[in-house]
């Protein structure tokens, strides 16, 4: 029969690979688009942060390759160092990609802070190489592995590299086709919302409580600042809302007004703080902030750890409320969560630096006395900024506590606790006078409800005046000081277009289109495979008859054949033939043969 013999058992081999080849090689182009996120870019008091760039047109590869020079380089949150990321600005790579999974629990603590730490280090310079975010997908993923699995190779035999390059290897090609230049936003709004809770009496102090609302990270359409700083915001709510209910009814009124007041522009440089101050003193014929102000309470970062860190410009003097207050946190501290360890943290202005560290410094600036309360040790921390900081990261009964140490000192101070009893039942009253219990205790649910709603869309400041979503987060937040404060007033600072604060860019979100191909070689290699059947093809019909008489000759030894099962076994086989060659196409190659079924009879007698 005609598959027993060598020269056509070759041809159904090779039939077999070209066709394996066309199944696994599926499309010689293919294409993908994802949305991905660039890194921030913005010029902030003369100067530039970053990166310039948007245009890539280059290949795939990963940061292990020792060549990436006008490529893509592809990273995962568990391969992004600072040493990679300079590595490939200093072999200027075309632009570099990460991936983020969208299931950011999922992450180990190590590499997460790892990467915050990478991630806080990149963006305190300005680069040209574009940087691009994504979120991770199955086609992402795939190409992820494609090119991991290419950089692997590298470290085998030249032989392996070359055949795998011709065969089997996949190349991706990264496309940002919006070739419009980068347009700079001078517009850019900044809104700061103040509500008041008036006290007993004329005249009397105020005590401030602020935070600020927006977030910051390497991308700022994936900056949903959970610990920094919705948490600040989130116990800050939940404060106006309880004190509230004390201040309703005036037999339990304090004498003091509590003002409330939520900030935006807190990561650049606290510019809504700084021009809601200057409004207040400068423009304002009579504000709270004129008057008697005893203290100002700013929350950032309140979320984790079991450290809170009173951050000062001057420590305060003896005999000044803030060091009453300040004493009381201890003592509530000390009382009840004896192990939250609680320090203060003395950081004095640098007149000289064109940025300020911390919030209550721009009250400092304008001798208002103020403190920040953190459970970060360092302004400079890379908890303060980054697109991992989602709600994966917030530890709510760590939260709710922070709440209620500062509620409880806030409260025993405001009503003067301890010096209506002798010092020697102070210390009772701090560790077993609870105020906030019952009705008035934190809600694990509506704290809860509030984070999720305040990272529920990225606070990047560049897009909280720009998109719907975020323009209403903001009237939302709004909303709750009406619920619960009195003369709520919102507060919306644009900048001079002649001089602004801050410049920020546009095209930080982009289509990205990823480009699958096979490399030229593979072409190269599937032309010589064709050629190659072709010429066999060729040979087995130039010398058919030869094939078939020797076919005849060994059947004779086998005993007689009927002639026309011998027919029906040919046919079967050519179709067999046919199948492998053209596959479900139903490509047709004509190749008429004749067979005259009398010689056949008369050769065989």
């Amino acid at each position: 029969m005609l598959l027993k013999e060598p020269g056509l058992a070759a041809v159904v081999l090779l039939l077999l690979c070209v066709q394996g080849l066309h199944g696994s090689a599926l499309l010689a182009v293919s294409s993908y688009e994802f949305t991905a996120y660039r890194m921030q870019q913005y010029n902030l008091s003369q100067q530039k942060h970053g990166c310039r760039g948007a245009i890539v047109v280059a290949e795939a590869r990963a940061a292990e390759e020792p060549v990436l020079t006008r490529r893509c380089v592809v990273m995962k949150v568990s391969d992004f160092t600072t040493e990679r990321y300079l590595e490939a600005q200093r072999q200027n790579a075309a632009a570099v990609l990460i991936l983020l999974p969208r299931n950011m629990s999922s992450i180990p603590h190590d590499i997460v802070q790892s990467f915050m730490v990478s991630e806080s280090e990149t963006l305190l310079t300005e680069t040209l190489m574009p940087v691009y975010v994504a979120l991770e997908d199955e086609q992402l993923l795939y190409m992820y592995e494609e090119v991991k699995q290419a950089a692997a190779t590298r470290t085998s035999s030249i032989v392996i590299r070359v055949l795998r390059s011709m065969i089997t290897a996949t190349a991706f090609q990264i496309l940002v086709s919006n070739t419009a230049p980068i347009k700079p936003i001078t517009d850019t709004s900044i809104s700061t919302l103040e509500g008041v809770l008036p006290g007993a009496g004329e005249d009397v102090p105020t005590i401030v409580i602020t935070a600020h609302y927006d977030s910051y990270g390497l991308a700022p359409w994936l900056s949903h600042g959970a610990d920094s700083n919705g948490s600040g915001v989130t116990i800050l709510l939940e404060l106006a809302r309880l004190f509230q209910i004390l201040y309703s009814s005036s037999s339990t009124r304090p004498q003091y007004n509590l003002m409330f007041s939520l900030t935006g522009g807190g990561k650049y440089n606290f510019l809504g703080t700084k021009r809601w101050i200057e409004e207040n003193l400068d423009h304002a014929e009579s504000s709270l902030l004129h008057d008697n102000v005893a203290f100002v309470l700013c929350l950032d970062t309140l979320a984790n750890a079991d450290e809170l860190h009173m951050h000062v410009s001057r420590p305060p003097k003896p005999d000044t409320p803030m060091h009453a207050f300040m004493q009381l946190l201890e003592e509530v501290v000390s009382s009840r969560f004896p192990w939250v360890k609680l320090g203060l943290v003395h950081k004095k202005i640098n007149l000289v630096e064109s940025t300020v560290a911390w919030e209550h410094e721009r009250y400092s600036l304008r001798r208002i006395p103020g403190f920040t309360l953190s459970h970060l040790d360092d302004s400079k921390s890379e908890q303060r900024g980054s697109v991992l900081d989602t709600m994966s990261q917030v530890d709510f009964r760590k939260m709710k506590r922070n709440g209620i140490i500062i509620a409880e000192a806030l409260a025993q101070y405001m009503y003067n606790l301890s010096d209506k009893v002798s010092p020697f039942m102070c210390a009772w009253i701090t560790q077993d006078v609870q105020i906030f219990k019952g009705p008035l205790d934190f809600q694990d649910a509506r704290m809860s409800s509030l984070m999720s709603f305040l990272t529920s869309v990225p606070r990047a400041t560049q897009l909280l005046d720009k998109e719907p979503s975020h323009v209403s987060l903001v009237n939302s937040l709004e909303h709750e000081f009406k619920r619960y404060l009195q003369q709520v007033h919102r507060h919306n600072f644009r900048q001079d277009r002649r001089d602004p604060d801050i410049t920020f860019f546009d095209q930080m979100d982009q289509p990205i289109v990823m480009y699958r191909v096979k490399p030229a070689a593979f072409d190269l290699f599937l032309g010589g495979c064709i050629a190659a059947y072709l010429g066999i093809v060729y040979f087995a019909i130039q010398n058919f008859e030869y094939l078939y008489i020797k076919s005849e000759i060994n059947d004779e030894i086998k005993g007689p054949v009927n002639p026309v099962e011998m027919t029906m076994a040919m046919k079967s086989e050519l179709h067999i033939l046919e199948t492998l060659l053209f596959g479900p196409r139903r490509l047709r190659v004509i190749m008429c043969t004749t067979i005259n079924m009398d010689d056949i009879t008369a050769s065989r007698r």
